[in-house]
């Protein structure tokens, strides 16, 4: 009989939100006990790589640590243990729930049978999930037992829909992303922060900051709107507002038939009948309409094909036209069966936001109801074999066309998002050729839409999927300024152990000397615009996103301990300058399994890997583990220390003329390369009126990444003497009044 195993215990998931020890991004951090497993790598448990592998085919492609296709089929062939195997599988079930990724690790640590298993995590309780139904899924695997993998690849997949951003905020941040700008999610929807501090930007779905809630409300309206178009010449359809199907008859005949009757603030179609000229079809359109929106109006109808032309900062970025959707009797089936056998089987449509088709249900829908009735049909009709019937007319707008759209439509489509006062806009027309002026053929704009969907760009059903989200990046976020990474503010991350905190207040004062409004966290306290908003330590990562979320604050000053990195990662993605004071403190981080002073080399170099290719690692070049860092930063290095003689200052500046803070004869000097310039005496660079000396080295490190900051000497060497360390930020300004 083949053995049973206990499962693997999991002792602790932590999830890292930021740059950590693993990787740039966030993840989740598992500590596993194979317990009696720990003596069975996979090639020792019969049948486990045939059972994984019919359950999950596509582990094939994971290249593994063989960096090939089947990499990982053969490392369970010839043995691996299950820490390993699980991360593959967990892997795998995020990719089939459709949340790729591509990033894990598993590692052994001081305890016997214990490992660190990590994994990419674009939200925390996504990953929970897929670690859950992972776990499981290999226990079955390892003790024959059956397994629903569909079943655990839907719960993944659920919890992807419920939390995931949408596909219009996804491919925004996306394009954000690609561009350099880090994005912080506000809230469990889609409202999301592109950028840090002041210059920040935020959108809601297709919705940026830029997005008046006059000319949403505007938009809102359609009257409203029809009318402000029309003022300014824009082609509108002649229409009304009614309040009951007797009066939509009576606005039908003034208006003249055939006409369309429409929700007066609906949105996605849903509502809208099309091409309505009898009075039984115009009053049964009316109580469609009616529950999707505050009021009905009834408009001339226009002929064509209705599309869908997105603008997004006076430009028209895109466009796709709908069809009529119709199916083809066999003189068998009903209507309900042909839709679902023609229409409903195309891989295009589904329920879920990311389909760019929606699935038609015949039972529920009554537009559809009330299409077939006009053809004198219902969903337990058999049409005849051969015949047509029309089931949408509207709503499919899913053809990209953005390429044959004419000069002046789209200059029209332009002018009229303008007209609302939308800077993102859905333009809704119907005109019979988008390639022709819309006023030579009769055609007329009939919609201006706030938050456009833009999956129909994204995905058409058919042709060319267009830019949209890189054109609403650019429209937040111009690219004006070669010198200034889109989206940021200067960020300074301090870490180490040895004066961290006076550092960073120190840096702090020395860039709101310099002008900026300075957001500081460190182990003294919260500070915002010199002002102390919480006294409790807020060196972590709490505080640290309370200030890059804060629109006031300019530049910030974040203190981070090797225990915020191993526990939480940093706040931010990238720094303009990193500072790394020691490598002391592994003795206190043994929950970590830390317990050497080399280990915590991979903990603060963390500090450094996130340095932009525009900034600084400012390093103690005295510690030859900090120095060491030096070549992992994409940015400059600034090194500092006492003792000018030491070799990794020559070496440092001699190549590419590199800088050093240091000190010479009793003077604080800024070295680049073969040049030197005296800061100061450093008996003269004391602190506040009380002319307090310095811890020498905080100092110099202080001053180092000042200098980096662009932060001119003069400048700084006023600010030292400025500056009180026994008081609060708010303090040190009323001392100097």
């Amino acid at each position: 009989m083949a053995q049973t195993f206990e499962d693997i215990r999991l002792l602790r998931i932590n999830y890292l939100r930021g740059p950590n020890i693993w990787t740039y991004r966030p993840a989740l951090e598992v500590w596993l006990d194979l317990g009696a497993l720990e003596d069975y790598p996979s090639n020792r448990l019969p049948g486990l790589t045939e059972r994984l592998t019919a359950w999950l085919p596509a582990l094939l492609e994971h290249h593994c640590g063989v960096g090939e296709r089947g990499g990982f089929l053969q490392r369970l062939q010839e043995g691996t243990w299950c820490g390993h195997v699980l991360e593959h599988v967990v892997i795998e079930l995020l990719n089939l729930a459709g949340m790729p990724t591509g990033f894990g690790q598993t590692r052994s640590t001081s305890q016997h049978g214990v490992y660190r298993m990590v994994f990419r995590a674009r939200d925390e309780q996504v990953a929970r999930m897929a670690l859950a139904q992972g776990h499981r899924l290999l226990m079955a695997a390892i003790n024959d037992q059956p397994f629903d993998v569909a079943a655990a690849v839907a719960r993944v997949r659920t919890e992807v829909d419920e939390r995931y951003l949408g596909p219009s905020t996804a491919c925004i941040v996306s394009a954000a992303t690609e561009r350099g700008i880090p994005h912080i999610r506000l809230n469990d929807g889609n409202l999301v922060q592109l950028g840090y501090g002041a210059r920040q930007r935020r959108i809601w779905t297709a919705e940026s900051e830029f997005t008046s809630a006059i000319a949403e409300g505007i938009a809102c309206d359609k009257d409203l709107t029809k009318s402000l178009l029309q003022s300014c010449g824009v082609p509108i359809p002649e229409g009304r507002v009614v309040h009951s199907p007797e009066e939509a008859w009576e606005a039908a005949q003034d208006i003249g038939l055939p006409v369309v009757v429409k929700p007066s603030d609906g949105n996605h179609g849903r509502g809208v009948t099309l091409d309505l000229r009898q009075r039984e079809d115009i009053e049964a359109a009316f109580h469609v309409a009616e529950p999707e929106g505050s009021e009905v109006m009834v408009e001339r109808y226009i002929p064509g094909s209705e599309h869908r032309l997105l603008v997004v900062g006076s430009k028209m970025i895109a466009a796709a036209r709908g069809e009529v959707v119709s199916i083809t009797g066999n003189g068998t089936s009903t209507v309900a069966e042909l839709i679902d056998a023609q229409l409903n089987s195309d891989p295009r449509r589904g329920y879920e936001e990311e389909y760019p088709l929606e699935f038609i249900d015949v039972r529920s829908n009554r537009a559809v109801q009330l299409e077939l009735q006009r053809q004198g049909l219902a969903a337990d009709a058999v049409p005849a074999a051969g015949q047509q019937v029309v089931v949408q007319r509207n709503g499919n707008v899913a053809v990209d066309c953005t390429d044959e759209v004419h000069p002046e439509v789209a200059y029209t489509a332009a002018l009229a998002a303008k007209v609302v006062g939308l800077d993102i806009a859905g333009i809704d027309l119907v005109a019979q050729d988008i390639a022709r002026p819309l006023q030579e053929q009769g055609a007329a704009i009939v919609e201006v839409n706030a938050g456009p969907g833009l999956l129909m760009h994204l995905k058409p059903a058919v042709g060319a999927p267009q830019p949209v989200g890189q054109a609403i990046a650019e429209h937040l976020f111009p690219a004006d300024d070669a010198h200034t990474p889109a989206g940021r503010i200067p960020v300074v991350g301090v870490t180490g152990s040895r004066n961290t905190a006076m550092i960073a207040r120190l840096v702090a004062w020395l860039l709101h000397l310099s002008g900026r409004h300075t957001g500081l966290a460190c182990r003294a306290g919260l500070f915002l615009d010199r002002r102390r908003v919480d006294a409790a330590d807020s060196a972590h990562w709490e505080a640290a996103h309370r200030l890059l979320v804060n629109k006031m604050v300019q530049a910030a000053v974040i203190e981070s301990d090797a225990r915020t990195i191993l526990r939480d990662g940093l706040a931010y993605d990238r720094c303009q300058v990193g500072v790394v004071t020691d490598m002391e403190g592994a003795q206190d981080l043994a929950e970590f399994d830390i317990q050497e002073r080399e280990q915590m080399v991979k903990v603060l170099r963390t500090q450094v890997d996130v340095v932009l290719p525009e900034g600084a690692a400012v390093l103690h070049a005295a510690d030859p583990q900090v120095a060491g860092l030096a070549p992992l930063c994409d940015g400059s290095v600034v090194l500092y220390a006492q003792d000018p003689t030491l070799e990794v200052i020559a070496q440092h500046r001699a190549h590419d003329h590199g800088r050093a803070v240091l000190l010479r004869q009793g003077q604080v000097v800024l070295a680049t390369g073969s040049h030197e310039q005296v800061l100061g005496a450093l008996a003269d660079l004391s602190f506040g009126r009380n002319a307090v000396v310095p811890d020498t080295e905080a100092l110099l490190a202080a001053i180092g990444a000042a200098w980096a900051l662009d932060i001119s000497p003069d400048l700084i060497a006023a600010g030292i003497k400025t500056f009180e360390p026994a008081l609060p930020l708010t303090e040190i300004a009323a001392a100097q009044a």
